[in-house]
């Protein structure tokens, strides 16, 4: 079984890259699984392995931006369950775990080498088409990640990525299953409908049922957990102003900086490869008959052509281009520039078989003066000064903050501001507060619950922070004034869903028992009649089409099937299902895309069950 997972495992990284960063990292959007810190409670034990209570606490808090993130303005936080957020986290961090362990006891790996690769290979690290370091560590510091983290992040999720693959490529169906799956994908039905609006501005909610709501409900009705900090910011920039560089260290880096230059030599070649199937002899024999032809005449470009077994250059005539020394194979090399332009070489021995060089144009270094790089150099100096330095006071403010008992002495010592948020809750905030590791310090064990300084924090490799936490606003329970215009809404939607549900029942009970005429029209409408209607068709609301393709099939032609389903916007939609027509035989295209389909969703439920297996067998302790 796992040999038959490993098989069909692989060439997957290979197909699909961009999805490292979005669709695989949606498999639990944990990040914190990589933040843990030291925390003596636990969250739960997974065959041994612990979950902690500050990686719980951190995907809660993911669960809640994401909702956030998904909602917009419609999201309201006190209609928010954190219990159920709790639940839904833990569980995901289980399964996560589960897969992991499951990943290496089947022996999945994923090498550094492969891992670099993808990190390369990447478009969102990339600018005009190659890796950017400065991009990618923009991008993993706006999801929260330093490299280590993000690396090892990435690797896990590949295993877990890989174990899945495998699973789901080991699905298979067979033909029988195909053509039943193809007679109901080319079914149409018939059908009529009724849509209703619901109306919740025309329904009246007491304040006797909101406050019974209120009282019902009124663990969900809290403020959130939200802190202040005060926090130090040290700048890398700010560094700039206060070294500086003499003329002297100018100018010796200018004359390295120039030494470096050499001149570029534009080569072509034509080889002959020593192989098994061609010998020393034979290859230098092959050569100097090259030679002999050059010498009575014959063009060089013309002889590469034809002769030629480098495959990067014979098409171009043997051209190599312009490269500077330490490019080519020793012997290569010396015997290039022993040559004068347009000279051709001797027979050459490489590792790679005989060479016949021409040097076909040399290229002098331009060197620049000494006024032309004197910015560039001063930047280069002070880059390095203020490298060093930077390194120095960091390590400075974090050895005062870990001493002192605030930070207005570290502040003091070195000449920097104590910086004040706004309060921001375990989502995040605005601008400091909305990277994930300040979130994470803010409401760590250490800076929340004992009132220590946090380490020194790198928002990025410009910028250091240490922070502390001012005001912790602990979760208050919210006053009926607060919640009482959300709760009318949610009231008046439910209310107005429901009336519209016992008309409809009413209406679809009339046409049941022939009280109501079967193409009456009710409440100014007509039923809106659809025929040979797939499950593709499009203008049709898909929750309604859903419903449709649910119902039973009529018994006969005058007697209708009826049903209703309730909208994502809250109308409700009467059906009558006329008819069901058997479509057309499916063709070989059509058959080989049903059974890919049905393979894919085999191995997802293959994939689904082996889950729900790992975790049967599991040792899971919960606290």
């Amino acid at each position: 079984m796992l040999q038959n997972i490993r098989d069909n495992s692989q060439g997957w990284i290979a197909k699909t890259i961009i999805g490292v960063i979005v669709a695989l990292m949606a498999l639990t959007g944990f990040d914190a699984i990589f933040q843990a810190t030291t925390n003596s409670q636990d969250a739960a034990k997974v065959n041994g392995q612990t979950i902690s209570q500050s990686e719980l606490s951190q995907a809660v808090d993911m669960q809640r931006r994401q909702l956030m993130q998904q909602l917009g303005k419609d999201f309201d936080p006190s209609l928010l369950n954190d219990n159920m957020l709790r639940e839904a986290a833990l569980k995901g961090l289980i399964d996560r775990k589960l897969l992991l362990q499951g990943a290496e006891d089947a022996k999945f790996a994923f090498s550094e080498a492969a891992l670099d690769q993808l990190i390369l290979q990447t478009p969102e690290f990339q600018v005009d088409g190659k890796f950017s370091a400065e991009r990618f560590d923009q991008v993993i510091r706006q999801m929260g990640y330093g490299r280590l983290q993000f690396r090892e992040m990435l690797a896990q999720e590949m295993l877990i990525g890989q174990l899945r693959a495998g699973l789901a490529g080991s699905g298979f169906v067979t033909d029988d299953q195909v053509n039943a799956f193809a007679r109901l994908e080319k079914q149409t039905r018939d059908f009529a409908s009724l849509t209703f609006k619901a109306d919740p501005a025309a329904v009246k909610v007491t304040d006797e049922q909101v406050k019974a709501h209120y009282d019902e409900h009124a663990k969900e009705f809290m403020s959130p957990d939200q802190v202040v900090i005060d926090y130090i910011e040290l700048k890398k920039s700010a560094f700039f102003d206060q070294v500086t560089v003499n003329e002297d260290e100018l100018k010796a880096l200018y004359e390295k900086e120039i030494a470096n230059l050499a001149e570029q030599r534009h080569a072509a070649h034509i080889l002959i490869e020593v192989n098994d199937k061609v010998d020393e002899a034979q290859a230098k024999a092959k050569i100097e008959e090259i030679q002999q032809r050059l010498t009575k005449g014959e063009d060089f470009a013309a002889l590469a052509k034809e002769f030629s077994q480098d495959p990067g250059s014979a098409n171009n005539g043997g051209d190599l281009g312009f490269a500077g020394q330490g490019v080519y194979d020793p012997a290569f090399e010396e015997a290039l520039y022993a040559l004068n332009k347009d000279q051709v070489s001797a027979p050459v021995r490489t590792e790679y078989g005989f060479h016949l060089i021409k040097l076909l144009d040399v290229q002098a270094p331009e060197v620049p003066s000494f006024a032309s790089l004197k910015d560039k150099l001063t930047r280069e100096l002070k880059t390095q000064q203020v490298e060093q330095r930077f390194v120095e006071v960091t390590k400075q403010l974090e050895d005062a903050a870990f001493e002192a008992s605030d930070l207005a002495q570290p502040a003091q010592d070195l000449g920097l501001k104590v910086l004040t948020s706004a309060a921001f809750g375990r989502e995040g905030g605005e601008g400091i507060t909305a990277n994930r590791a300040v979130i994470q310090a803010a409401y760590s064990t250490e800076v929340l619950e004992e009132g220590g300084n946090s380490t020194a924090i790198e928002l990025d490799p410009e910028t250091i922070v240490v922070l502390r936490v001012k005001e912790h606003r602990k979760p208050e329970q919210l006053g009926l004034d607060v919640v009482s215009d959300s709760i009318r809404q949610h009231l008046a939607r439910e209310q107005a869903t429901a009336a519209l549900k016992a008309k409809a029942d009413k209406l679809i009970a009339g046409l049941r028992d022939g009280s109501i005429a079967l193409d009456a029209t009710q409440e100014g409408q007509r039923w809106k009649v659809q025929e040979a209607v797939s499950r593709s068709h499009e203008g049709i609301d898909p929750v309604e089409l859903q419903a449709v393709f649910r119902m039973a099939k009529p018994e006969a032609k005058d007697k209708p099937v009826y049903s209703s389903v309730t909208l994502n916007d809250g109308s409700l939609v009467v059906l009558r299902l006329n008819g069901v027509n058997e479509g057309a035989a499916a063709t070989d295209e059509e058959k080989s895309a049903y059974r890919r389909f049905l393979a894919s969703r085999a191995g997802q439920q293959d994939f689904a069950a082996y889950r729900k297996q790992l975790e049967a067998k599991a040792d899971i302790t919960r606290y």
